[in-house]
C-alpha cells in the first residue's frame, strides 16, 4: 500500500506538505500546481484515503468516511526529511496504524507547531483519537497537546506519564565508544547536537560517549566536542575547520551522533588528504542504508527504525482500543555494526 512518503518522493515535496493537501489543511498555503500533483500522485499510487476531512482523490470533493484517526508530530527543526532515521520511523507508524484500522490524519514538524494557526488546527479541528510524538517538542506546546489529544505515545520522549518506545541511546553510544577505545584510541572526539534542554551534557548520545571515556580514565577534550546542530552541512564545516586549523592536535577517532553527520565529517577529513581509519576513525549512529556503501564502510549503531515506528503505532491502538491502560516503556534492541571506518586491517 502506498504511503505519504511514497507520494512525497514522487512529487518532490515534504511528507507534511502531502499530509496537509490530503487533509484539506489550509494552515499553510500550498500552490495549486503542487496540490494537483499531490492529488494525482496519490491516485496513481493507489493511496487509500479516509477520514472525516480528507479529500476523496479523483472525485473533486470532500467525502467524509467513518474511520479511526491518529496524528504524528515529528521533532524536526524545519521541513527537512533528509534524515533517513525519521522517514523509516514514519513508514513504520503508517504501517502500524493501517494494520489496526487507523488512518494517519496529519504529520507536523516542530517548527510548524510554533505557528498558532497550526496549533489551532490540531487542537480544535483535527478530531484525532490519538497521536505519536517523535522526540521532544517545546514544553508549552506539548502540554497543550496533552490536554486536547486523548492519547499520546512518544518515540524517545521523556515523559513518565505516557507510553514510549525507544532504544537505549546511552548504552548504545557507550558501547560504540568502548569499541573505539578497544581499538587503541584515547583521543576521541564527538559530533552531535543539542536537545530541547540546550545542554549538550543532557543529550543521551553525548552522555554515553562521556561515560565510556570516563570509565576508561579519559577526560573528554572540550575542543573536540563539536555541536553540529544535527545538520549535515554544519558537521562538514566544523570538521573542515578543525582539520585545517589544528592539524597537529587532532583526535584519532570520532563518535558521531548520526550517520549523515558522520559521512559529512569523513568527507571533510579525506578532502585534506587524511585517511579513514588510519588517521581518524569514525563511528556513527542509525545504520542508514548508505552507511555500508561509504568509502570506507561506516561503523555504526543499528537502530530498529521501522520497528520503533511500528511498535509506537501498535501501542497507540492498544491504548485507544482499551487493551492497555498504563504507560509501558518499550526499549528495542540495538546492534553494533563494525565496519572498516573504525577498524584497521589486520597485518
Amino acid at each position: 500500500m502506498a504511503t505519504l512518503k511514497d507520494i512525497a518522493e514522487k512529487v518532490g515535496v515534504s511528507i507534511s506538505t502531502v499530509s496537509r493537501v490530503l487533509n484539506n489543511d489550509d494552515s499553510k498555503i500550498v500552490n495549486a500546481v503542487t496540490k494537483e500533483k499531490i492529488l494525482t500522485a496519490a491516485k496513481e499510487l493507489g493511496y487509500r484515503t479516509s477520514g472525516w476531512s480528507r479529500r476523496s482523490v479523483g472525485d473533486g470533493g470532500a467525502k467524509p468516511v467513518p474511520n479511526k484517526r491518529a496524528g504524528c508530530i515529528i521533532s524536526l527543526p524545519q521541513e527537512n526529511y533528509s534524515y533517513p532515521y525519521f522517514s523509516l520511523v514514519l513508514k513504520g507508524i503508517e504501517k502500524g496504524l493501517s494494520d489496526r484500522g487507523y488512518s494517519l490524519a496529519f504529520i507536523h514538524t516542530r517548527d510548524e507547531l510554533r505557528d498558532p494557526s497550526v496549533q489551532e488546527q490540531i487542537i480544535q479541528d483535527s478530531q484525532v483519537d490519538g497521536a505519536v510524538v517523535i522526540e521532544g517538542i517545546d514544553p508549552p506546546i506539548y502540554e497543550a497537546l496533552k490536554k486536547h489529544i486523548p492519547t499520546i505515545v512518544g518515540v524517545d520522549v521523556n515523559d513518565p506519564t505516557i507510553p514510549t518506545v525507544s532504544y537505549d541511546r546511552v548504552s548504545a553510544s557507550q558501547a560504540a565508544v568502548r569499541h573505539l577505545i578497544g581499538q587503541g584510541h584515547r583521543r576521541i572526539g564527538f559530533i552531535g547536537g543539542l536537545g530541547l534542554s540546550g545542554d549538550m551534557s543532557r543529550e543521551k548520545r553525548f552522555r554515553g560517549y562521556r561515560y565510556a571515556l570516563l570509565e576508561a580514565g579519559i577526560e573528554p577534550e572540550e575542543k573536540w566536542i563539536l555541536n553540529a546542530e544535527w545538520q549535515i552541512e554544519t558537521s562538514f564545516e566544523l570538521m573542515s575547520r578543525l582539520v585545517r586549523e589544528s592539524p597537529a592536535e587532532l583526535p584519532t577517532a570520532f563518535f558521531v551522533a548520526s550517520d549523515v553527520m558522520a559521512i559529512a565529517a569523513m568527507r571533510a577529513v579525506t578532502e585534506v588528504g587524511l585517511r579513514v581509519p588510519e588517521d581518524i576513525a569514525f563511528f556513527g549512529v542509525d545504520n542508514i542504508e548508505i552507511s555500508q556503501y561509504t568509502s570506507p564502510p561506516l561503523s555504526t549503531i543499528h537502530v530498529p527504525k521501522y520497528e520503533i515506528g511500528l511498535t509506537a503505532a501498535y501501542l497507540l491502538s492498544d491504548y485507544l482500543d482499551g487493551r492497555l491502560s498504563f504507560p509501558i516503556k518499550a526499549l528495542l534492541p540495538y546492534e553494533l555494526k563494525i565496519r572498516r571506518s573504525s577498524t584497521l586491517p589486520k597485518p
